[in-house]
């Protein structure tokens, strides 16, 4: 297992962060994207490193196709491998549907749906060496339900999740597995460029039948399952990981 290597994008914090150090604990080394914060990425590697494992921290914008194939040249000469790749790194612009531009729209479409396609297309080149591998995006509740100011957001998580499901069906052949997770409502930092980020906080704490909020660990530990041998028969899914939130009207 030591050898096994997973790519998780957008992995300088938050969730993608709580993946990585995750996916550490079991064994893997890591490759740590990041846009933006890289005092954040050398935290995450810090912490990676801390619990044994190798941690190789890669700048791409995961939204330019040229960026992509760069990345996955450096891990292929950095650990010739891939087994995992977690598609995590997400942006989006909060806007009403009538103050949408066209660059708001390609900007979250690049960032949240085309990387998937374009890290996905990459990534199964390095996993075909190895046998095989994993892939698990992340996606989340706007995908399928109204949320105020989240148009192009969750337009661009439903695409995501569609692309899982081609995904899963033409990589299978491959040894390839693919899925995503769909969380609900996590105090994070993402979550602090929410303008209504108060009123999401109220409704998940007050309409979950669960009775609580989703944590962080909710979602990686769904994720840690998505990647195992126990979930080899799940393929193209989306599993929602929001204590019921989303039964509700």
């Amino acid at each position: 297992m030591s050898n096994k290597v997973a790519l998780v994008t957008g992995s300088s914090r938050g969730l993608g962060r709580a993946i990585a150090i995750d996916l550490a604990k079991q064994g893997y080394d890591l490759v740590i994207n990041y846009a933006r914060s890289k005092k954040g990425a050398l935290e995450t590697a810090e912490r990676i490193e801390e619990l044994g494992q190798k941690a190789h921290i890669i700048r791409a914008n995961v939204g330019d196709p040229e960026k992509i194939k760069a990345m996955f040249a450096e891990i292929d000469e950095v650990y010739g491998r891939l087994d995992v790749l977690v598609s995590n790194a997400a942006s989006g612009v909060q806007r009403p549907i009538m103050e949408l531009e066209e660059n708001h729209w390609d900007w979250t479409m690049n960032i949240n749906t085309k990387a998937l396609l374009f890290c996905a297309q990459e990534a199964a080149k390095l996993m075909e060496k190895a046998g095989g591998g994993r892939i698990v995006s992340i996606s989340s509740l706007g995908s399928i339900r109204y949320l105020e100011n989240y148009t192009v957001v969750g337009v661009s998580k439903a695409a995501l999740e569609a692309l899982t499901r081609y995904l899963a069906v033409e990589l299978a052949p491959k040894n390839i597995w693919v899925n995503a997770v769909s969380g609900g409502a996590i105090d994070t930092d993402a979550l602090k460029h929410f303008p209504n980020r108060e009123e999401l906080l109220a409704d998940a704490v007050s309409h979950t039948p669960a009775g609580r909020m989703v944590e962080l660990s909710d979602i990686v530990s769904t994720v840690s399952f998505l990647l195992s041998d126990q979930a080899e028969m799940i393929r193209g899914q989306t599993v929602i990981v929001d204590g019921g939130r989303s039964l509700m009207l």
